[in-house]
């Protein structure tokens, strides 16, 4: 009987969850819903540096009084902190290049540009899951909206075939964490949840 060591046991578990993570993304890839296609595609499009959460804090900022403030500002600053984390050492320790779609045979109808970086962890689903989380607790009245708006931009960069999906959980992972600190250390009271 053969005992593994951890090192090899955790390159036996890297080596499963990456064949989990392709066999996902082949799933989405091969998935035929084309009346899905344009708008998804607009959607990873229109997250590109967070415009999406910037517009959604910009009217909170405007309409929603003092609250609304106080919730816009935490959505900032947790979109800020998270691309921070996320774009400097997270990415820079993932290393992982992105997905070949075409060997992957994502449709190029669903293409949106590819981007430079690498792809571990998604970005674009950090910045959506750390503004939604931050303001959802300020404002629980929009939390719910705000959440399946940030699934929505995080599987659109499956089904456009930039990001596997363990990109698009670490990243929404590492984006709900910031989003619960800046909650957690900013003025006002924090809502659970």
């Amino acid at each position: 009987m053969s005992t593994r060591s951890g090192r090899e046991r955790l390159a036996v578990a890297v080596h499963v969850a990456g064949r989990l993570d392709r066999a996902g993304y082949r799933l989405v890839g091969r998935w035929h819903a084309p009346r899905l296609d344009r708008p998804l595609r607009g959607v990873a499009r229109a997250a590109d540096r967070s415009k999406p959460w910037l517009l959604v804090a910009g009217l909170l900022a405007v309409t929603g009084g003092a609250r609304g403030r106080r919730a816009a500002a935490a959505g900032v600053t947790a979109i800020g902190l998270t691309s921070l984390l996320v774009n400097q050492p997270l990415k820079a320790l993932g290393a992982r290049r992105r997905p070949d779609r075409a060997g992957l045979r994502v449709p190029s109808r669903r293409w949106v540009p590819m981007p430079a970086s690498t792809s571990f962890p998604s970005g674009h689903a950090a910045s959506a899951a750390a503004f939604a989380v931050a303001v959802g607790r300020r404002l629980p009245g929009v939390r719910w909206p705000l959440r399946a708006a940030a699934v929505v931009v995080g599987f659109s960069r499956v089904y456009t075939g930039v990001h596997y999906p363990s990109d698009v959980l670490a990243g929404a992972a590492a984006g709900t964490v910031v989003g619960r600190l800046v909650t957690r250390s900013g003025p006002g009271p924090a809502r659970t949840g």
